[in-house]
Order: C-alpha cells, then sequence, then structure tokens
C-alpha cells in the first residue's frame, strides 16, 4: 500500500492518483454534514427546545462513540414529539443547503455514465428533495411517523427494515452493485460519520468529507478543506 499523500487540505493513501473516473461506476453519498450542510435531526429539534440535547447524541454517535445506531437515532427521534411539518419545511427551505461543490461532482460523475445513490441515516422528508434537485437515481432513509401536521416521536418501518443505519447504508450499495451488475470495487462511496465506514469499507473507493477522524483515519480520500468536487482532483476521464 502507497504511503499517504496529501495536497492541500486533502490525504489520499492505499492508490497513487489518478484513478480512472471510468472506472467506477456507481457513486453512493451520505447526505448530512456531507451532501448537506446539516444534521437535519438537529435542526429539527431546535423547534422543541432540545437541540443541545440531540446535537449532543449526533456528535457522540458520529464519533463511533454511540455503537447502537438505531437506538440513538430512536433516542433523537422521540425527543423530536409535537415537532410540526411546519417547522420541517422551515428547516428544509431556510437552512438545509448543498455542500460547496455537491452540484459539480454529481453532474461529473453523471457525464461519466455513474449512477448515483444516496444513503441517509436522516430522513425520507429531506432526502426526497435532495434526490430531486439532483437527479438521483436511488436512496435509501428513514421515514418519521406524521399524525395531524405533528411528529409523533416515531419512525416508520419500511419494506426492507426499521431504521437506516451503517449496516444497511452498506447493504444498500451492495445490493444496488448486484442489481447494477457492477462489481463493488467499482463503486464509490463518500460519508463523514461512523456509521459511514460500514459501507466506505464495501467500495472500491472510500471518501471521507469534513469527516470525524475515526472516518478520516480509515478512508482512502481524506477531503479536509474545500468542497466535494476536490474529489476530481484524484480522478480522471
Amino acid at each position: 500500500m502507497s504511503h499517504p499523500t496529501s495536497f492541500q487540505g486533502m490525504t489520499v493513501k492505499g492508490f497513487t492518483p489518478p484513478l480512472s473516473l471510468s472506472h467506477f461506476k456507481l457513486i453512493a453519498f451520505d447526505m448530512d454534514s456531507t451532501l448537506i450542510n446539516i444534521e437535519c435531526v438537529d435542526e429539527i429539534a431546535d423547534a422543541a427546545g432540545r437541540k443541545a440535547e440531540v446535537a449532543a447524541i449526533t456528535e457522540a454517535a458520529m464519533r463511533g462513540e454511540i455503537t447502537d445506531y438505531k437506538d440513538s437515532l430512536r433516542r433523537r427521534v422521540a425527543l423530536l414529539k409535537g415537532v410540526t411539518v411546519a417547522h420541517m419545511e422551515e428547516v428544509l427551505h431556510n437552512r438545509l443547503q448543498l455542500n460547496p461543490g455537491a452540484e459539480t461532482l454529481v453532474k461529473a460523475c453523471q457525464a461519466a455514465g455513474m449512477k448515483v445513490l444516496l444513503v441517509s441515516g436522516g430522513f425520507t422528508f429531506f432526502t426526497d428533495h435532495v434526490r430531486d434537485r439532483l437527479n438521483i437515481n436511488w436512496t435509501r432513509s428513514n421515514v418519521l411517523e406524521v399524525v395531524n401536521g405533528e411528529l409523533t416521536g416515531c419512525m416508520v418501518d419500511q419494506d426492507w427494515g426499521d431504521i437506516c443505519d451503517g449496516e444497511e447504508k452498506r447493504k444498500m450499495l451492495l445490493q444496488t452493485c448486484a442489481q447494477m451488475g457492477i462489481e463493488p470495487s467499482q463503486a464509490i462511496a463518500m460519508g463523514d460519520g461512523a456509521n459511514d465506514l460500514p459501507m466506505m469499507g464495501a467500495a472500491g473507493l472510500s471518501v471521507a468529507y469534513h469527516a470525524k477522524p475515526q472516518v478520516r483515519a480509515q478512508a482512502m480520500v481524506a477531503i479536509n478543506e474545500g468542497g466535494l468536487d476536490r474529489l476530481l482532483e484524484v480522478l480522471n476521464g
């Protein structure tokens, strides 16, 4: 394995750049703090006056200090009980932004013939918006239960399971590769938190974006400064 190579604000290890973009057929993204600028669950909690409490659990989970992601998410969602859909709309339209370089990177991958997968421990309310904005092919995320315009503090089970955690992200990546008839080595996986490590470990190229130390340490590419499109610096057509 090659020694780490440092670019300005970016570290590369395990290969000598550039890699050929045409080798890859799929790119999988985490959403919160990777494709977008916020942790949606923390911003929803702001409406309930519980942002600090929820954000502390989120931070511990992303650092890998909480090993049961599903339990941590259930605890956070329970604290959202009573938040209105109107507030979630406010988060969506006034707080959620694509991270720098997101659109450039996704369009470059699509122009190279790649498909795009969004896998998130967050919620369909937000992933559907990001999917439509970036023309993403597939998504997997969690459904918040809403009754009479308010969150109940629970999530809704889906046909594939209950919660999209790190293992579910990995399964969805592998399932999508199989559906496309490609090898996992032809996939790129990009994330920032501990629950992204399983899918990053399964992919041919793992990319950490402004990530937690544990994730940076294990990724083949760690983008610590600049936008998502910096990945294109280590890829060519």
